[in-house]
């Protein structure tokens, strides 16, 4: 009996840290969904661990961005866009500019998420049901409609607590089935360690991918949505240290999540030759390297990341609005269930009409990246402020690392203005 009690409290903690995640678990949610699987996966085949350094610096720099944006709404009691609103001059049209352009970023998002989700799930059901192989679209479709209907239904009756918990399991199952992954397929440690080195890969769509990583993974969304969050947490100014380490701890989980899925795809198809464009590659591709059990791993670890993605997805618009009305967000209101009706039926267009939901993913992480500068240059203004923030000094390391983001945002955005146009318009 005396035995078996460490391994129990051993577990019992484990539980209790997990569950006990805090406002970072939806950073978690917003930012590996399929979109960062689909941009790493891509990357690693296509390029190894050459993009890591993006990756590190995205994290990073997402790190700083949620502490800062956490501790503004723990000290002012405000939420970001009503910030915004309320202390620039031109604060409406700041804020309204960003409703838009991050809304227009994750509702694209959704399309991929829910495409890549259900074509996943086709691809389960084609194993043991041969005769499906003939109906995919119908069979993808119904499967769209099936998970959007239900997380629609479950965005009706949720609150913050329980959208907490739904992700925080999601997160954990996607989590430990990447890791899992990691030990049948492994990149070279210098391949890793190279890869921490700056450089761009001198191909057509590097310049593209490199927009795509931050899109995904330093995303306006996670930002702008932590003081609602953290609100919705019931934390207070007394919370200041808990938040500065939930923010940490999101953005390390971030990192080696992300880095894990590079990894694998880089250990599985770019030693032997091999790229990712469709949903099924990347199993016709692990399974004579790892074999079928590692497949059906990595495969439930993909499914949990795009559900994880579809509940902030669905948020966010919500979120925004009721930020820049007053810093509420009220679940059981007649403008959250229109909004988000009218979120799940935008995600249904890429299944709807069969587009490759691999393209239309990276597409929308590219498109996420062009509204960060001015999240960014926004909050720092708002930090700086002495009357806004009621006499709280917002520290030279801070600032410095602020500044940094706001110069790296800026430098994407232009990498991804270039990429976007060099492929759709020369």
């Amino acid at each position: 009996m005396d035995a078996t009690t460490p391994n129990k409290s051993l577990l019992k903690k484990i539980i209790a840290i997990i569950l006990g995640f805090g406002p970072g678990i939806f950073a978690i949610g917003y930012t590996i969904g399929t979109g960062s699987v689909t941009s790493m996966i891509v990357a690693g085949s296509k390029f190894n661990m050459q993009l890591l350094w993006v990756l590190l610096l995205s994290c990073f720099f997402s790190g700083i961005l949620m502490f800062v944006y956490g501790n503004y709404a723990l000290i002012t009691s405000e939420t970001a866009l009503y910030g915004f609103k309320k202390h620039f001059k031109y604060g409406k049209i700041l804020a309204i500019a960003i409703i838009i352009g991050i809304t227009f970023g994750q509702w694209n998002s959704l399309m991929g998420i829910l495409g890549i989700s259900s074509n996943i799930i086709y691809e389960i059901l084609a194993i043991n049901f041969e005769g499906l192989g003939a109906y995919k679209y119908e069979t993808v479709l119904i499967t769209a409609i099936i998970i959007i209907i239900t997380f629609y239904l479950l965005m009706l009756v949720g609150k913050y607590t329980f959208f907490e918990k739904v992700l925080v399991i999601f997160v954990t199952l996607m989590g430990l089935s990447f890791i899992l992954s990691l030990c049948f397929v492994q990149p070279l440690p210098m391949d890793v360690i190279n890869g921490l080195l700056p450089s761009i890969p001198d191909v057509p769509d590097g310049k593209m991918l490199v927009a795509a990583f931050v899109g995904t993974t330093m995303a306006a969304a996670t930002f702008l949505s932590r003081p609602l969050f953290v609100k919705g947490k019931g934390w207070t100014i007394k919370n200041l240290d808990q938040q500065k380490k939930d923010s940490i701890t999101a953005a390390i989980l971030i990192f080696l999540i992300s880095g894990v899925i590079m990894a694998v795809a880089a250990g599985a198809l770019f030693y032997e030759g091999r790229e990712v464009n469709h949903v099924l590659d990347m199993a016709n591709t692990l399974e004579p390297v790892a074999g079928k059990w590692a497949v059906t791993i990595f495969f439930f670890g993909a499914l949990s990341a795009g559900l994880s993605s579809i509940f902030p997805c669905l948020l966010i618009a919500p979120l925004l609005v009721a930020d820049y009305q007053s810093g509420e967000l009220d679940t059981s209101s007649k403008q959250f269930r229109i909004i988000t009706f009218i979120a799940c039926l935008v995600a249904l267009i890429g299944p709807a009409f069969g587009g490759n939901p691999i393209e239309i993913q990276i597409l929308s992480q590219v498109f996420n990246v062009f509204i960060l500068p001015l999240v960014v240059l926004g909050i720092i203004l708002l930090v700086n402020s002495k009357k806004v923030m009621k006499g709280y000094k917002t520290s030279l390391g801070v600032n410095i690392g602020l500044f940094a983001a706001l110069f790296f945002s800026c430098v994407v955005s232009y990498t991804g203005v270039v990429a976007i146009i060099s492929k759709y318009f020369n």
